[in-house]
């Protein structure tokens, strides 16, 4: 692996405070000035302004809706250059990353939105049942103010993929950025604002916030009618703890600890270049981070040479422009931290470095750098714990039932991934896996199927993002029973009059009963008390 040259400013600025953030590019350390801080009390009149936008967003057209999104993605490509510059100074993530891992994804979005929105958020017609005098239908109503609790690992995807859908369905959206990469939400906002602006409408509908956790505490607090979250297990749950206040639902999409299962009939070169993007995309910095390599025996040791060869040989520094690096850096000091120890923890109880396994100073930048760990086992912290870094866990497996069960034997459920040439085989495996979404032969693309639900199980959150369930999430399903005919027979219930349970019995056995005999007999019964009642 080699790694740009990296030179330290003399003057990395001020440390950030509680008013304003003080921004850094972790490649460098160079200082990108300061974003202010918003505090508990504009974070609620910012939720207000939003409240007031969204009758007017609310009552918007499904055409002007699509043309505010038109209106983004025509921005987008226009200043992609300029978007995967800001990304790549405020994350240390390369520009490659920035337009494929970033840019496209959220394109690929607004594109399924255009096309599919309306179809799904208009009122369905259903069944009216027992009810043949009505007709019966759901609509799907906007909530109101939706707030965005997002990460710092994808920049520009994070805020903008969290935004569409409930925008769509006609909410107005208030968004807190990730203080780590609070520099490049000016140029997010005031494309947000253009886009809005071409087709009439206000800026207050879509807001993003800057700040630390006081910010994101007022925000959940605020009377918002839905918070979307996608973090970590810890602060989903003190998400869920100050939602409660108002009983606010929430979607929480949290870790991950991805296994990767390649079986011993799996196309070698397939999986070695599937297992390096599911471990080094974004250098790690993941949800859907291929974290656990569970290898079988038949393929494992010519896995592990071209794996290992191809993983030492990735290019790492500073992003300065496209074409010249793999990985770049990762976002936080902290972050650094916290892949250092679980590696040091696996490497004092057995596990080897193949590649890697050693944290430079992150006073020359923030370069973890790829790392690949061999003689793995399920009970070690890093086989159990999220790493979020740059971090390859390569397990040998015996056969299918033990890959399934280390895969399974985790508290998270993100994504997963089988390959194997059997189709019958993959297909068994991946029925298997506890786990919001398998990819059979390939990693991470069920994101980039939008028709495709995004979620996970046990401590990777619940709700859904993504396809008709994510859109539908941020709408109340509003049912509504209307008259079929012009006229009606009002049900006379009261006074109640001697054999009306009776009656209601024997219609009950009628409609519900199962085999032409009690039917029969429910219906002799019925008619035996009606003509008691006449007489």
């Amino acid at each position: 692996m080699s790694v740009t040259p990296f030179v330290q400013p003399a003057n990395v600025g001020p440390r950030s405070s509680p008013q304003v953030i003080h921004c850094i590019d972790p490649a460098t350390g160079a200082s990108l000035g300061e974003v202010p801080v918003a505090g508990p009390d504009e974070v609620r009149a910012v939720v207000e302004r939003a409240r007031a936008a969204q009758q007017a967003w609310g009552a918007s057209s499904f055409a002007q809706r699509r043309a505010v999104l038109g209106h983004l993605t025509d921005i987008i490509i226009e200043r992609a250059d300029e978007i995967c510059a800001a990304v790549a100074k405020d994350s240390g993530k390369t520009h490659e990353n920035a337009l494929l891992g970033e840019v496209m994804p959220v394109l690929n979005k607004i594109r399924w939105m255009i096309r599919n929105g309306e179809k799904h958020l208009r009122p369905e017609r259903v069944s009216s049942g027992l009810l043949m005098h009505k007709k019966a239908r759901i609509e799907y109503r906007p909530l109101g103010v939706i707030a965005c609790i997002v990460p710092w690992n994808y920049p520009f995807q994070n805020i903008f993929g969290s935004l569409v859908a409930p925008l769509m369905a006609g909410n107005a959206v208030v968004l807190k950025a990730s203080e780590a990469v609070a520099w490049s939400t000016g140029l997010f906002q005031s494309i947000i604002d253009e886009a809005l602006c071409r087709e009439g409408f206000s800026a207050d509908t879509v807001r993003i916030l800057n700040g630390f956790g006081e910010t994101g505490a007022a925000l959940v607090r605020a009377r918002v009618q839905k918070i979307l979250f996608i973090g970590s297990v810890g602060n989903g749950r003190r998400i869920i703890e100050g939602s409660a206040e108002h009983l606010t639902p929430t979607v929480m999409e949290l870790g991950g600890k991805d296994p990767m299962i390649i079986c011993d009939d799996a196309d070698l070169d397939q999986a070695v270049h599937s297992a390096l993007g599911g471990c080094f995309i974004n250098l790690g910095q993941n949800c859907i981070a291929s974290e656990r390599l569970l290898v079988m025996d038949g393929i494992y040791d010519r896995f592990l040479a071209e794996f290992g060869a191809r993983a030492a040989a990735l290019r790492q520094g500073v992003p300065t422009g496209p074409g010249r690096l793999d990985v770049g850096a990762i976002n936080t000091v902290q972050q650094m931290r916290v892949i250092d120890e679980l590696v040091s923890d696996a490497l004092a109880n057995g596990a080897r470095a193949l590649v890697g396994g050693r944290m430079p100073d992150p006073a020359g930048g923030h370069f973890y750098p790829p790392t690949v760990l061999v003689d793995v086992t399920p009970g070690m912290r890093i086989a159990r714990e999220e790493v979020f870094g740059p971090v390859a866990l390569i397990m040998r497996v015996k056969d299918d039932a033990e890959a399934i069960r280390i895969a399974n034997g985790t508290d998270f459920g993100l994504h997963s991934s089988v390959f194997s040439k059997d189709r019958a085989r993959a297909e068994r495996i991946a029925a298997a896996l506890d786990a919001g979404a398998t990819c059979i032969n390939d990693f991470g693309l069920c994101y980039l199927a939008q028709d495709l639900p995004f979620g996970g199980v046990k401590y990777s959150g619940f709700g859904r993002m993504n396809g008709r369930d994510g859109l539908r999430a941020y709408t109340n399903a509003k049912a509504v029973l209307s008259d079929r005919f012009g006229f009606n027979v009002p049900p006379k219930l009261y006074p109640v009059a001697p054999g009306d349970y009776e009656k209601a019995r024997a219609s009950i056995g009628l409609m519900f009963g199962r085999g032409g005999g009690r039917r029969l007999r429910s219906l002799f019964t019925l008619i035996r008390l009606s003509l008691f009642a006449r007489s």
